[in-house]
């Protein structure tokens, strides 16, 4: 079991994501994360694959006018310590070290704003520590059953993710984004993974998706997804329209939780799947607008 940390001289000249890191232990690893703004709302923002925190830098600043953000990067991403062994990452290591952040930091009157596998294990967490939830957000994500056949389009993405020698972080998240991202933007996605060894997070979590014939933790994502189909509390489901990946889950998951339709039935327009990316200011006030007429 190795673990390593990315040299903090790799973020150095990170473009529009000025905040100071901080660290907490969640049992092992070290997870980093920033916590901007301060209030009685605490906007708790889980990013996805290959991502870290800076995927939400344009959403911060609107989030913090409006209450507390807590942006973490997950064990392997980001600033944050690293196994090099593809094995040492499963669904349960994830799911725990989650818990354990939030439980280090005490977070409570959470809205919970998750993408892709943010949303794949902070639903699953949310629906099992409802006491420190207030609200959910889950865009272009969702709770597998571990029985759906995948689109083809993820097929192809984990086909490539297995048989790159080097995993071209930065062309993954600009094939999946409607934005031509500029050259500082690109290089701050690929700032965590200095060497290839530090990409086996990356390298796992595509196969790590709970499927027919595949993946891990069918069990706690069935599991909660009977939970949130009572869930009493406001939810927003906010996709981009452009996402070949995970529209599909959209409606379902709009069902599923019983008080999404409440909200309004709308689309991110112009987006994909890294919709932080392609319309970050518009999202956050989309949430701001939702947690105010829901408090």
């Amino acid at each position: 079991m190795g673990l390593v940390s990315t040299p903090e001289k790799r973020f150095a000249d990170i473009d529009g994501y000025p905040y100071e890191p901080q660290f907490v232990d969640v049992g092992g690893p070290e997870m980093a994360y920033i916590d901007e703004g301060s209030g009685d709302e605490t906007f708790l923002c889980l990013h996805g694959e290959p991502t870290w925190g800076y995927l939400y830098r344009k959403m911060i600043p609107t989030l913090a006018k409006e209450g507390r953000v807590v942006v973490p990067d997950f064990v392997g991403f980001g600033r944050s310590d690293k196994y090099t062994d593809r094995e040492e990452y499963s669904y349960a290591m994830h799911y725990d070290s989650l818990v354990a952040f939030i439980e280090a930091l005490d977070l409570d009157n959470i809205t919970l704003i998750c993408q892709d596998w943010g949303g794949i294990l902070g639903l699953p967490v949310a629906a099992n520590h409802p006491d420190r939830f207030a609200r959910l957000v889950p865009m272009n994500t969702g709770v597998p059953s571990g029985n759906q056949e995948m689109p083809e389009a993820w097929e192809d993405f984990r086909s490539f993710v297995e048989r790159a020698d080097e995993l071209p972080i930065g062309m993954l998240i600009q094939n999946a984004t409607a934005t031509e991202l500029s050259e500082e933007t690109l290089a701050a996605y690929e700032a965590p993974f200095p060497e290839e060894e530090h990409k086996a997070g990356a390298r796992e979590w595509p196969d790590m998706v709970p499927r027919k014939n595949g993946g891990d933790g069918a069990d706690v994502t069935q599991a909660a997804a009977k939970r949130l189909a009572e869930w009493e509390k406001p939810a927003f489901v906010l996709f981009a329209d452009s996402d070949p990946i995970t529209s599909g889950d959209r409606d379902p998951l709009r069902d599923l939780i019983p008080t999404a339709s409440d909200q309004p039935d709308i689309w991110v327009e112009g987006a994909m799947h890294f919709l932080q990316e392609d319309a970050g200011k518009e999202i956050a006030e989309e949430i701001v607008a939702f947690v105010r007429r829901t408090r």
